[in-house]
């Protein structure tokens, strides 16, 4: 539950050790949450962030066994964290795949298992949190999507459609919740410098973990329901979605 000052106060990062993710959790704890639950695959990487959170200041730091790719564990794992703390204020949907398009094209089943991660496992663990958000009567989740998912480019066009997918499903679910007083903010990043990027060439407009998470606490805060990180993306993207597809095709995107 919101405190007095409209702050949240309890924060479930699906994805736990993502480095937005976790970005996003620490800003959070900086504007005074202090329970945090981090569910993730590796329970070191997940040990370690944990104390990272203990150590800006969160009282009490959780962490659980979540795979994006199984999703027949989704609901209990998401029902293991409402269960243990009553209300999660906030649920940040984090996890992703972004893969090298070359090696995609060429291994279909691995092109497969990057939409089953980003697209199907998303839908399973958004209903899930959606659902206890919804008995409990308020609650805001966060969902990362990405400006690649606003027109797919030949460059990512299977990352791209895989969070075209996400960003069509949060806005409906968004919608849907409306009129139960749940917010679904859908974030749209850029570039982000992460160990994810690391090895490529920083694109227009990159930008850091710790700009996105700012970008994603001030929209919480303001009950927004979509975002643009940084906000010159949403310009620039409202212009690709609309150039004539002969001169798309000639872009280097």
């Amino acid at each position: 539950m919101r405190d007095a000052l409209g702050s949240v106060q309890s924060v479930l990062v699906l994805g736990g050790t993502s480095e937005i993710g976790l970005a996003i959790a620490r800003a959070l704890v900086a504007e005074r949450v202090r329970t945090a639950i981090l569910a993730g695959r590796d329970p070191e990487a997940l040990g370690a962030a944990a104390d990272g959170l203990r150590a800006a200041g969160a009282s009490s730091v959780e962490v659980l066994r979540f795979d994006a790719a199984d999703r027949s564990r989704h609901r209990e794992t998401i029902d293991a964290a409402f269960d243990a703390h009553g209300d999660v204020d906030v649920v940040v949907l984090a996890f992703g795949l972004l893969g090298e398009q070359e090696e995609l094209l060429a291994a279909p089943e691995a092109a497969a298992d990057l939409v089953e991660v980003n697209f199907t496992g998303a839908v399973s663990a958004l209903l899930a949190a959606a659902q206890r958000l919804r008995r409990q009567g308020h609650g805001t989740i966060v969902v990362l999507s990405s400006v690649a998912g606003e027109r797919a480019r030949r460059k990512n066009f299977v990352y791209g459609a895989s969070k075209a997918g996400l960003d069509a499903f949060a806005q409906g679910l968004g919608d849907e919740l409306a009129a139960d007083g749940i917010d679904v903010l859908v974030v749209r990043p850029g570039m982000v410098r992460t160990k994810m990027t690391a090895h490529m060439d920083d694109a227009p407009f990159t930008t850091t973990p710790e700009k996105v998470a700012a970008d994603v606490v001030a929209a919480i805060r303001r009950r927004d329901h979509t975002i643009w990180s940084p906000r010159i993306l949403r310009l620039v993207m409202a212009v690709l979605r609309h150039l004539p597809r002969p001169l798309f095709r000639r872009l280097d995107l």
